[in-house]
Parts: C-alpha cells; sequence; structure tokens
C-alpha cells in the first residue's frame, strides 16, 4: 500500500515553497500587509456556481461555512482601515475534484487601494511574470472582452444570442447537456468547455468586461451593453485569477445576493446565510480599491509545467 505517500515530489515541495516566499518578497517590496482571517464563518457564499462546505461548533447556533475565499472577511478589514492586504490560505469548495480541482486549495488574495480592474491587471501581470522566471518567459499579455473571446472562440454574441443559439454553439463543439440551464450557465459552459482551454497558450490572456449579469462582487462600468468591471487571468488554458473593482455599496450588493439565492431555489441548491458582517462593513464604508484571487496551486502547476494539481500538493483529496 503506498497511498500513504505523497504525490508531489520533493522537487516540486521545495519550488513551491520557493514561490511563496517569492510572493511573500513581491508584497513586502511594495508594503502590502500580510493578513489572516478565519476559515469558518456564520456567513456563506450566494454565488450559484459555488458551493460551500459546512461544518457545526459545539454550543454555536446553525451550521459554520468553509471559506471559499477569504474576500468576505478581507473587505472588513479593509473597510476598518486596514490599507492595501494580501492573504495566502485554504479555501475549501463542495463538488469541485479532478486534474485541476481539488476540495481543498490554496488561494493567494489581495487588495489595493486606489486601483482600478485596469490597474490590477498589470499587477497580477507582473507577479505571474517574476514566479515564472527564470524557468519560462512570457510574450507580453493578451487582454480580451469576454463577448470577444466568446465571438473568437465559440461563434456566438454573449449579450444578444438567443438560449437557443448557445445550446447550439456548445452541441457544435461537441457539449451536450440535458439539465436545464439559465443564460448564465449556458455562457459558463461555453467559457469553460469551448473558450478557457484556447485561452493563453503562448501569452498570458486577460478576459475582461464580464456581463453584467455576472459581476458578483464587481462594479458595473458605464455604457451599453453594460458590463462588469471584472477579470479572469488564463494561461495554458487554465483559469488562474479572477479579480474585480470592488463593488462597494452595500443596498446593491444585497440585492445581488438575494438574486442569487433566488437563482439557487430555482436550482434547488443549498440556501447559504447571507454574510451579514460583509453586509454592515459595506454599509460602514469600503475604500474604493481592486482585488483579485490566485488559485496558487495552478499557478505552481503551470510553473513547473505539470500535469495536474496531484503533482504539486503533497497530498490532494484521495490521500488526504
Amino acid at each position: 500500500m503506498t497511498t500513504w505517500r505523497p504525490t508531489a515530489s520533493r522537487e516540486a515541495l521545495a519550488h513551491r515553497a520557493a514561490l511563496l516566499g517569492m510572493t511573500r518578497a513581491f508584497f513586502a517590496a511594495r508594503c502590502v500587509l500580510e493578513v489572516e482571517t478565519p476559515i469558518l464563518s456564520a456567513g456563506g457564499v450566494t454565488d450559484p456556481q459555488i458551493e460551500s462546505m459546512t461544518t457545526c461548533v459545539a454550543d454555536a447556533p446553525g451550521a459554520r461555512y468553509l471559506s471559499t475565499s477569504p474576500e468576505y472577511a478581507m473587505k472588513r478589514l479593509l473597510a476598518s482601515g486596514s490599507g492595501d492586504i494580501f492573504q495566502i490560505c485554504k479555501a475549501f469548495r463542495d463538488g469541485e475534484r479532478g486534474r485541476w480541482h481539488n476540495p481543498e486549495f490554496t488561494l493567494l488574495e489581495w487588495y489595493r487601494l486606489g486601483f482600478d480592474d485596469q490597474a490590477l491587471m498589470r499587477e497580477v501581470d507582473e507577479l505571474v511574470r517574476s514566479l515564472l522566471l527564470p524557468r519560462r518567459r512570457l510574450a507580453p499579455a493578451e487582454h480580451l472582452r469576454y463577448a470577444d473571446a466568446l465571438a473568437q472562440h465559440a461563434g456566438v454574441d454573449a449579450h444578444d444570442a438567443s438560449d437557443a443559439e448557445l445550446s447550439a454553439a456548445a452541441a457544435a463543439h461537441g457539449i451536450r447537456c440535458e439539465a436545464s440551464l439559465d443564460r448564465d450557465a449556458r455562457l459558463d459552459l461555453l467559457m469553460a468547455f469551448v473558450v478557457g482551454p484556447k485561452l493563453g497558450l503562448d501569452r498570458p490572456t486577460f478576459i475582461c468586461d464580464y456581463p453584467a449579469s455576472q459581476a458578483a462582487l464587481a462594479r458595473l462600468k458605464p455604457g451599453s451593453p453594460a458590463v462588469a468591471a471584472r477579470f479572469e487571468l488564463y494561461l495554458d488554458g487554465l483559469e488562474l485569477a479572477n479579480g474585480f473593482h470592488e463593488l462597494a455599496n452595500e443596498p446593491e450588493q444585497r440585492r445581488r445576493f438575494e438574486a442569487d439565492l433566488a437563482t439557487r431555489r430555482d436550482r434547488a441548491q443549498a440556501q447559504p446565510r447571507l454574510d451579514e458582517h460583509l453586509l454592515a462593513a459595506l454599509a460602514a464604508g469600503l475604500p474604493d480599491c481592486a482585488g483579485v484571487a490566485l488559485g496558487f496551486d495552478r499557478l505552481t502547476a503551470v510553473a513547473l509545467g505539470a500535469g495536474g494539481l496531484g503533482d504539486v500538493i503533497a497530498f490532494p483529496f484521495d490521500r488526504a
């Protein structure tokens, strides 16, 4: 029986440790404070695409949610006057297992005051380039609007295509889903299985200006059609990071959370409690800032040219 052994080599673990050290040095040079926030929370994430794990704590009412991201707690620190902050932490998501997914994973998340999504994309690019050297030199990053990426790689208009046209585009690429999907779920299907694998193959690709319906915690940009100040970074066909020019409007954020819960009800998904601590922090005043979450395991795998997360995690889920 060898399943007690780690799946990652010692060399991979040593390189991972070096990348962690380089990451901390990157932020120290920019006077960004390292913080820690709780893994357990009384409030959960409402995003219909993400499922939280829960646990119970003795003498505490109700379930507690394992963090899917430290975002909510970090925004509470920002609202309290922390200034620029970053965190390297464990995050947990249910139903995510595979070559590039593990239910427990490492996130690097940071927030920069006075940055918008454009400024933060530049810093993400700087960090990723610095971590991949000297093994790999990257060509200048490509920036594609979400609608342009869907048109180029899936042949559909992300803003105006009908649900039938979105399903037909998926079928044309060999993807069939028997489940009943709403519009955003159809778009997510195309992005995950048709568009994403074609991105970042010869240089980093930033996808930006997501549809307003996929803004999540990002503010909207002026103009028509409405788009979000949100971006994702792809490299080698993998999504590595998701960033926002952060929404600071508490009533609008509450409305979005409640809309998420309605979608989850329609899909017969769990109904997590809203994080009222976050909403109170937004009401108190979140400074103008941009933030991003970067999958550290995936970045390490890209840096090493690994074939999956098991090559850079000592003990993935099946061996935990």
